[in-house]
C-alpha cells in the first residue's frame, strides 16, 4: 500500500506536468495546477502525524515556484514540517528525493517553504503532529503555492476527525514493575503502586506452569481474581483490589504494533483499534483475568467502574521469563 501511494504521489506530479507542456491548446489547461493527496492510515490519534503530498506544477513558460505553504485550523504540535525535498519514484520502485526548497519555517498555523532552485514542479511532504487539544475535534487544511508570475493555487483537504482516544507506546514490563493503571497509561512497582492503590487495574505475572491443563506463562490479571488460581505467590500492595474485565483477542493494531519497524520487517496488516471499537466493546460478560499471553496477542480492557476502556498490545512477551514490553490505546467512557 505505502509504495502505491508513493507511486501515486508521484504520478499526480508528472501527470500535471505532462498536462501542462503538452497540451495544445494552452487556454483549455490551467498554467498552474496543484494536487494533494492523504499519505497516512487510520484513525487520527493525538502524538501521531497526518501525512500529505503536495503536488504542483506550472508551464515552463509561464515561470517558477517561489513558495509553497499548507495551513492548519488548528496549530500542529511542535515537529509539525513542510519538506523542502521533492519526491519522486524511480522505475525500481526507489524513492528518491531531491532538494528543491529551504528547510520549511513554522509560525502558528502555518507551515511554509521557499524554493531555493528554479523549478517549474515539485512534490513536497506535510507532516502535521496532532495536538493534544485537537482530541475530539476536527481539522483542515488549506495548501497552496506561489509562482514567480504573481499566480497562486490553493486546495483545501478535510475536515478530519480527531480521535478522542489517549495513546501511550513501549511500557516495560518485569516481575518488580508490574502494577498497570489505566488511568495513568503506566506501569509501576509495589511501592508505587502502594502509593495509589486505587488506579491499579491489572497485575502482570510470569509462571512457568500449567494450572488446570492450561498454560499460565504471562499473564495480566485483576487484582480481585482468585488468588490462588490466578496469583499465586503474589502479595498485593494494601489497598490493590479492583476488579477489572477482560477480553483476550489477537488484534494487531498498526499504531501499536508497528511490525515493519521489526528487524526484520514483518507485513503489517492495516488493522487499527478506533474510538468506537473501545467505546462499543461489551465487556459485561468477560473474566478477570487472561492467561498465556505471547507476543502480538492484545486484550481489551474495562475497569471496574467503567470509567476507561483500553486496548492493551503485547509487543514483546519474553521467552522462558518474566518481562515484556506492551502498547496501550484508552477511551475514556465519561
Amino acid at each position: 500500500m505505502k509504495k502505491n501511494i508513493l507511486s501515486f504521489a508521484a504520478c499526480a506530479l508528472c501527470c500535471i506536468s505532462m498536462l501542462l507542456c503538452s497540451c495544445h491548446n494552452e487556454e483549455e489547461t490551467p498554467v498552474f495546477q496543484n494536487k494533494c493527496l492523504k499519505r497516512s492510515l487510520g484513525p487520527n490519534v493525538w502524538g501521531n502525524e497526518i501525512e500529505f503530498a503536495y503536488a504542483m506544477a506550472i508551464q515552463p513558460a509561464a515561470g517558477n515556484l517561489v513558495n509553497a505553504k499548507v495551513e492548519a485550523s488548528i496549530p500542529g504540535a511542535e515537529g509539525t514540517w513542510l519538506e523542502h525535498r521533492s519526491y519522486y519514484t524511480k522505475l525500481d520502485g526507489i524513492d528518491t528525493a531531491i532538494v528543491v526548497g529551504n528547510p520549511s519555517v513554522t509560525d502558528g498555523p502555518i507551515t511554509q517553504v521557499d524554493y531555493c532552485v528554479d523549478t517549474c514542479a515539485a512534490t513536497l511532504r506535510y507532516y502535521y503532529v496532532i495536538p493534544e487539544e485537537a482530541k475530539g475535534k476536527q481539522v483542515t487544511f488549506t495548501f497552496s503555492a506561489q509562482a514567480t508570475n504573481g499566480e497562486t493555487v490553493s486546495m483545501s483537504m478535510g475536515p478530519y476527525d480527531i480521535a478522542t482516544m489517549d495513546m501511550k507506546l513501549d511500557l516495560s514490563l518485569s516481575a518488580a514493575n508490574c502494577y498497570i493503571s489505566i488511568e495513568d497509561m503506566a506501569v509501576y512497582n509495589a511501592a508505587q503502586a502502594a502509593e495509589h492503590p486505587e488506579k491499579i487495574d491489572l497485575v502482570y505475572l510470569y509462571r512457568n506452569y500449567n494450572v488446570d491443563t492450561v498454560a499460565f506463562n504471562h499473564a495480566f490479571v485483576a487484582p480481585a481474581a482468585d488468588a490462588q488460581k490466578y496469583l499465586p505467590g503474589v502479595t498485593l500492595p494494601a489497598g490493590v483490589n479492583r476488579d477489572t474485565r477482560i477480553r483476550d483477542v489477537g488484534i494487531k493494531d498498526a499504531h501499536l504494533a508497528r511490525l515493519h519497524l521489526k528487524n526484520p520487517p514483518e507485513a503489517q496488516p492495516a488493522i487499527y483499534i478506533d474510538d468506537i471499537d473501545l467505546r462499543d466493546m461489551d465487556m459485561s460478560n468477560m473474566p478477570n483475568w487472561a492467561l498465556d499471553i505471547a507476543t502480538n496477542d492484545g486484550m481489551f480492557i474495562e475497569t471496574q467502574d467503567g470509567k476507561y476502556k483500553a486496548y492493551i498490545y503485547a509487543n514483546e512477551m519474553k521467552k522462558g521469563r518474566a518481562g515484556g514490553t506492551i502498547s496501550m490505546k484508552r477511551y475514556t467512557v465519561f
